[in-house]
């Protein structure tokens, strides 16, 4: 990058905010995916702009020298769609973390696009109110990150995902503009949904610096329970079971035996480590209707065999959930690599994707576990693998295109929650078609002619 042009980029956003030594860019060639762009993509130079009008100089100088800018929160997505290219301007939109407003008459809030996801959680349910979105990642990751991802969660089963709940955005387009898109308003059909469209689009369109969204009440009362089986089948039937009667919990997250027995081993809160599978259950609402709920639920678990046990307080319910998102980490114990795809279909195809997960791994001689947020078909197959040990990894190769293949073949989507970044881009054709691509490139060339903004991922 030519010296005017760090000159300039200091300039907008200050010398302080500006990183240019090897060792500060090295740093942002990866993400928590699998995937880096080591030393031969190296960015050229990383930025921390304190504004949209700092954003938008940024973009503008980016147009006018040609160089490209890669967006980036907290670092904290899975399917690589912060990594850089050679020679990009990172911009790390972290200063920008304010929470504008909290409207608790009409149930919305601002923020800006690098405040933290739980420390906003937080805030809002000091207000009674709620914001549903939990991603795994979400003490550390941004608002922002949330919306260019679409990420998800847990409470996806009931709640949804992120763009369920963006009214409106402050985004700047590749070219420099400052738009608004949305209102604050429960219903808006003005013109094309532009929101819809950035939300998810993971960098591509445009750089995301305010997020507008509605909240709910926060939830009277809320049980957890344990589901134990020891047939990893049935307790993938279950799940569809649990919603053909009527009931719709607030998250119904499945774990196999890998699973079970490394949380156990790291944070030993007493899962039953020789079940085959269990189901962590939460049910959320009126008090008085909780109990039914359970009674319901409880009741086709013991019909599919399983043993279920009740949190008897918050205490224990708080365990179950620090072992759940402590997942991730704990199977790195078996693998140093861990590749997480999230592959959804519909929920009465979860127990046919554990079959063809299990024996996709035993045809490739890998391992594979098995977590997901069944309640929303959204499984997460877990290759737990060596990224040093090529001839795994050709392997791991083979066996993530047979599962993408299968989800596909199942009327499914090769992403619930995570994005298709540089993990999945070339099975992106595989799913929307040629026409679809076309689509998607069209919009890309109309919204940033120059191919600035994250051009690896169109």
């Amino acid at each position: 990058m030519e010296q005017t042009v760090v000159a300039a980029v200091k300039g907008i956003v200050g010398a302080e905010h500006v990183f240019d030594r090897f060792e500060d860019r090295y740093c942002y060639t990866y993400d928590a995916s699998a995937v880096t762009a080591g030393k031969e993509g190296m960015p050229a130079l990383v930025a921390y702009p304190g504004s949209a009008a700092e954003v938008s100089a940024l973009l503008k100088l980016a147009n006018e020298y040609k160089f490209p800018v890669i967006p980036r929160g907290a670092g904290s997505n899975v399917s690589g769609g912060s990594i850089p290219c050679a020679g990009a301007l990172v911009m790390v939109l972290t200063r920008l973390n304010k929470i504008v407003g909290i409207d608790r008459k009409n149930m919305v809030a601002e923020v800006e696009a690098g405040v933290i996801t739980a420390e906003f959680q937080t805030e809002v349910e000091k207000l009674g109110l709620f914001y549903p979105p939990d991603p795994a990642s979400k003490a550390f990751s941004t608002m922002g990150g949330n919306v260019a991802e679409c990420a998800g969660g847990p409470r996806g089963a009931k709640y949804g995902v992120t763009r369920d709940y963006v009214l409106g955005l402050e985004v700047v387009l590749p070219t420099g503009e400052i738009i608004k898109t949305g209102a604050r308003t429960m219903k808006c059909v003005a013109g094309y949904d532009l929101t819809r469209l950035m939300t998810g689009s993971e960098g591509t369109l445009g750089v995301v610096t305010k997020v507008i969204v509605k909240l709910l009440p926060l939830p009277e009362a809320k049980k957890t329970m344990l589901a134990i089986f020891d047939d990893m089948e049935k307790a993938a039937e279950t799940v569809a079971r649990v919603f053909m009667a009527g009931v719709i919990p607030t998250t119904l997250e499945l774990l196999d035996n890998i699973y079970i027995r490394n949380i156990e081993a790291a944070v030993n809160v007493g899962l039953p480590v020789e079940a085959e599978a269990v189901l962590l259950i939460e049910v959320d609402g009126d008090k008085e209707v909780l109990d039914k709920q359970v009674g319901i639920i409880e009741g086709i678990c013991r019909e599919q065999g399983a043993t279920v046990k009740v949190a008897r307080d918050a205490k224990e319910a708080d365990e179950l959930w620090v072992a759940r998102r402590a997942a991730f980490a704990a199977v790195s114990r078996v693998r140093p690599t861990i590749i997480g795809e999230d592959c959804t279909v519909p929920r009465d195809k979860i127990p046919e994707m554990v079959r063809i997960i299990r024996a996709i791994a035993d045809k490739f001689d890998i391992i594979i576990a098995v977590l997901g947020h069944a309640g929303d078909g959204n499984l997460h197959a877990t290759i737990l693998t060596d990224e040093r040990d090529r001839d795994e990894m050709a392997r791991v190769e083979k066996a993530a295109e047979e599962i993408f293949r299968a989800t596909l073949a199942m009327d499914g989507t090769l992403t619930g929650e995570h994005g298709i970044g540089l993990v999945k881009k070339k099975y992106l054709p595989l799913e929307v078609g040629e026409g679809g691509m076309m689509a998607m490139r069209a919009i890309k060339r109309a919204l940033d002619p120059n191919n600035i903004l994250n051009p690896e991922l169109v």
